[in-house]
């Protein structure tokens, strides 16, 4: 394990402690990727009942969450460039 020297928390001027990523990008992903797992697991169970509606419904919901996704992770990749990657928190 090798030793990394701390860094000193960064803080707004509000005082507001501040983060790579918004909340909201941080929510969008982890319910996504839930959401995404969850689609796909009941798509391929109604797939193996034979229930192709409910497969077709939850492929496009997997697609969706998918998206969001991706365009979360876009919107923290810009954030990082244009404000030097850190917001405040909450």
């Amino acid at each position: 394990m090798t030793h990394e020297p701390q860094r000193p928390e960064q803080t707004s001027r509000t005082g507001k402690t501040m983060v790579p990523a918004t909340p909201r990008d941080v929510v969008h992903i982890r319910l996504g990727s839930f959401a995404m797992i969850a689609a796909i697991a009941i798509g391929v169970l109604s797939f193996a009942a034979g229930l192709v509606w409910i497969t077709a419904v939850m492929a496009v919901l997997a697609v969706v969450a998918a998206v969001d996704m991706g365009m979360a992770v876009r919107r923290q990749n810009r954030n990082r460039e244009q404000r030097g990657g850190m917001t405040e928190a909450g």
